[in-house]
């Protein structure tokens, strides 16, 4: 029996314009560049204790030639996300349903710190959201999953869980868990009605 739905963040229930695409229209950086900037810093500040993420950023700004405070760099970042109206309906009616809703998330603390207060109805359409920052786990690592199991007194058997990465699934596959990748919430709606057939 499936009594959990656990889902990705971004690309699930935010979406966004491509960071580096709108950089590069406004500052004139590469996307390529920037790209390779930004896979080098987030596992650093995706974790507990990390300096903050401008911290990372300011020296290549400065080689860039990019003059913007930290303010203004973490308003541009996040004001090209938006939450995905739909996917908080479909939370609240899984759970209405008697499904619990579980986000997990590899993130940091400025940009979760902007949810909490942007996006209240995330949260509030969620039994619960999990950041690696403040579990200590990334989605690279099975105490990630096992600990969101061991907390709400779950089976992997007893849950379904939605990432854009691959590599994530094939983690929470191998535990034992029925893990899809993401392709839009009417696959994910067929999928889940499919196994509980009262959520349509």
């Amino acid at each position: 029996m499936i009594k959990a739905i656990i889902f990705d963040l971004n690309g699930v229930f935010i979406e966004s314009e491509p960071l580096s695409r709108r950089f590069e229209e406004r500052y004139g950086v590469p996307n390529e560049e920037f790209v390779a900037v930004l896979k080098e810093i987030m596992p650093k500040v995706r974790v507990p204790d990390g300096d903050s993420v401008f911290s990372y950023w300011k020296p290549h700004l400065e080689k860039w030639g990019v003059k913007i405070t930290e303010q203004d760099f973490l308003d541009f970042w996040f004001s090209g996300e938006r939450i995905a109206p739909e996917m908080i309906d479909y939370a609240h009616k899984l759970r209405g349903g008697g499904v619990f809703v579980f986000i997990l998330s590899n993130n940091f603390r400025e940009r979760t710190e902007y949810y909490r207060t942007h996006f209240p109805e995330l949260f509030l359409n969620a039994d619960a959201v999990y950041f690696s920052w403040e579990t200590g786990f990334l989605k690279s690592d099975a105490r990630a999953y096992r600990s969101v199991l061991e907390r709400h007194d779950l089976e992997p058997d007893e849950v379904i869980y939605f990432d854009d990465s691959q590599e994530n699934i094939n983690l929470a596959h191998s535990l034992g868990i029925d893990a899809h990748l993401w392709e839009g919430i009417e696959t994910a709606r067929l999928y889940i009605a499919q196994i509980k057939h009262e959520i349509h």
